[in-house]
């Protein structure tokens, strides 16, 4: 049974069709991956999912409840959570702070002063650290971090309102191989454990074939291609959006550029 249900999404701007009519479901449990080329639509279509911009056509369903039209803070309400291309964290709070901010915003509470909320649900957030692999580093400051580890950070942030469903925007960006892996590596962890369901922008061409479980692919606004990281990795359309004809995925994976 799908969690998210999309159906014919468009987007217009001015004369330009940026997004033409993409459908596509995404499952409890389920890593599914949204790639394409420069220009191909996926940046628009992610964030009219998300509802950081409205869409000029179609319907995006979240258990049944339509989700176009709404403000960001509702659809968060509902459920979804949302990590972002460049990490969404307090430098100069630790690292339990950042994650207690979240967990405040989700309950609703406000404080004059952060001394006030300090104390406040220390020990879900420390929880929330712990999945992320971030426990140890609780008492740092995220300005003392690796870029890696403040997008653990921002994970775990994002599992405060406890969603149905994560959004994530490029989450590797800027990230070593290493890291990329790990951390990918993580969400899925998490996928399983708590029967998430993500949906994902990405340009590592490894990373996605190496973690996801469905594959859609655009290519000038248009949904190209969908199916399983082998039936996509196959698919002669996609294969020439991407490299042109005659090469594949298997050999060229980091030549993919970012959207």
């Amino acid at each position: 049974m799908s969690l998210l249900s999309v159906r014919g999404l468009t987007k217009d701007f001015g004369g330009n069709r940026a997004v033409d009519g993409v459908s596509f479901d995404l499952r409890p449990g389920e890593l599914l991956a949204l790639i394409g080329p420069n220009g191909a639509g996926k940046s628009t279509t992610f964030n009219m999912v998300g509802g950081q911009l409205p869409a000029s056509a179609g319907s995006v369903k979240l258990n049944g409840a339509e989700l176009l039209g709404l403000p960001s803070r509702r659809i968060a309400q509902l459920g979804v959570g949302r990590t972002f291309q460049i990490a969404a964290t307090f430098s100069s709070l630790t690292v339990r702070e950042n994650v207690q901010m979240a967990l405040l915003a989700h309950h609703r509470k406000v404080f004059s002063f952060w001394r006030s909320a300090a104390r406040q649900y220390a020990a879900e957030a420390d929880a929330l650290l712990g999945q992320v692999g971030m426990r140890e580093q609780a008492a740092r400051p995220c300005s003392e971090l690796a870029y890696g580890d403040v997008k653990r950070v921002e994970l775990a942030m994002s599992l405060a309102a406890a969603p149905t469903l994560l959004l994530m925007d490029e989450p590797t960006a800027g990230m070593a191989p290493a890291e990329r892996n790990a951390l990918v590596g993580l969400v899925k962890q998490l996928v399983t454990e708590r029967n998430l369901a993500v949906l994902f922008t990405e340009h590592s061409m490894d990373v996605v074939f190496a973690y996801a479980d469905r594959v859609i692919v655009l290519a000038r606004g248009s949904l190209i291609a969908q199916g399983s990281v082998d039936e996509v990795r196959r698919d002669a359309k996609v294969q020439e959006v991407y490299f042109g004809t005659g090469k594949t995925f298997g050999a060229h994976a980091q030549e993919a550029g970012p959207a």
